[in-house]
């Protein structure tokens, strides 16, 4: 059923282009934009200059696709902002606002080790709403539902959560008490629960609940907390574990240890849809043998995208790392992918996003020479940050979005 819904897979000589990604891949009601760097895209090189400069190209070089596809950058629904240095996060909000007229997206800010140009401080993803869809999908007038709740803390540099189509994207939540609006007080248990309360508490407030998330990333001080991390996550999740993706941050927004993601279901939803056309929808997690043993789904559909949780270089026989060097690794990474798509009857050119974390930046080429063969048509839109450490001791981590045009089935 992949050729069902065609992927708008386009570039623009405005923004810098890259031989291993698509700038823009729009599908069904969404549009994935791949990370863009602060490259001047008249020279090629990373623009000179202080934060503010190279956040106003990366922002720039956004809207250039974006304005090429015949939107504008109030259709953003969410942006992730990869920082060098957590301190800078002032100077990116000043210059971050004046890019957005109507409102500003739902958003996640996180320090990471390294970036894939040794002088970039800074590097932006974006999310766009697609109103138009993609062929054979006729064009819809869909209306963005952005919302606040008291019950959960309140930012004045994003929105807390941005309903389009049938998902809901959610601001990446710190472990802040609403009534204080401080950091909780103890370790990573308290700071994870506080994290799924404050997602809880916005969830309850537009009558969604935990059991609607179809992707969690979440995002650490330290790759060792992750046990932890997953025990909290079970008290929440108890009967329906979304699919996930671990990120080793060298720091997070306060001081924070750990700071989570979602992606929700909505199946309700936006006008002028009727709530009674979509409401029963369901969410479909699957596993397969075919790939590594996880303490998640492995992969989530719900409507027209599929979320496959990050994939560790691990032979799905042993659940054992691969060995060899970060090719032999990022293989084994995109196999188990691959296995997992077509355990749900898909191939990798339905992906429309990628994400790569890897331990040593300098990797990148070697990971692109095996990346590229396991695509046949255009490459999707991609994301490459640098980590400190990967969950196992890995050297890469890869985790995709895909397209899903068979859509989820209406509950009988």
């Amino acid at each position: 059923m992949n050729n069902v819904i065609i992927k708008a897979s386009r570039n623009t000589e405005t923004a810098p282009q890259n031989t291993a990604s698509t700038q823009t891949v729009a599908f069904s009601h969404y549009n994935n934009i791949s990370a863009q760097l602060p490259v001047d895209p008249s020279t090629g090189e990373i623009v000179v200059g202080s934060i503010k400069e190279q956040v106003k190209q990366c922002l720039t070089n956004i809207k250039a696709i974006i304005e090429s596809t015949d939107h504008v950058m109030d259709d953003v629904i969410k942006l992730t902002i990869f920082l060098k240095n957590i301190s800078d996060m002032d100077a990116v909000d000043e210059v971050y606002a004046a890019f957005f007229q109507s409102y500003l997206p739902t958003r996640t800010t996180v320090a990471i080790a390294a970036l894939p140009l040794n002088d970039a401080l800074v590097q932006i993803e974006a999310l766009i709403s697609n109103g138009e869809g993609t062929a054979p999908q006729a064009p819809c007038a869909l209306i963005k539902l952005a919302r606040n709740t008291d019950s959960a803390p309140i930012s004045s540099t994003s929105t807390q959560t941005v309903a389009f189509s049938h998902y809901n994207n959610i601001s990446a939540q710190l472990p802040i008490d609403t009534k204080t609006g401080e950091l909780v007080a103890g370790g990573i248990k308290e700071q994870t629960t506080q994290c799924l309360n404050n997602i809880k508490a916005i969830l309850e407030s537009i009558n969604h609940d935990m059991n609607d998330i179809v992707k969690t990333t979440i995002f650490l001080k330290n790759i060792a907390d992750i046990e932890a991390v997953n025990a909290v996550c079970a008290t929440f999740f108890p009967s329906y574990v979304p699919a996930r993706s671990v990120v080793n941050a060298t720091a997070l927004p306060m001081d924070a240890l750990i700071q989570i993601d979602t992606s929700v279901s909505h199946g309700d939803g936006t006008p002028p849809q009727l709530p009674e056309d979509t409401r029963l929808l369901v969410i479909e997690a699957s596993n397969t043998d075919n790939a590594p043993i996880m303490s998640c789904s492995h992969t989530v559909a719900f409507s027209h995208y599929n979320h496959v949780a990050g994939q560790l270089p691990l032979d799905p026989k042993t659940n054992v790392l691969v060995t060899g060097n970060v090719k032999a690794q990022a293989t084994q990474c995109l196999n188990n992918i691959k296995a997992i798509l077509a355990s749900v009857d898909h191939v990798m050119d339905d992906i429309v996003k990628v994400n790569i974390q890897v331990k040593d930046i300098a990797d990148i080429d070697a990971i692109n020479a095996i990346y590229t063969t396991f695509f046949n048509s255009n490459l999707p839109a991609r994301t490459i940050i640098g980590v400190a450490a990967i969950p196992m001791g890995a050297l890469v981590q890869i985790d995709a979005v895909v397209s899903n045009a068979e859509s989820t089935p209406p509950q009988a």
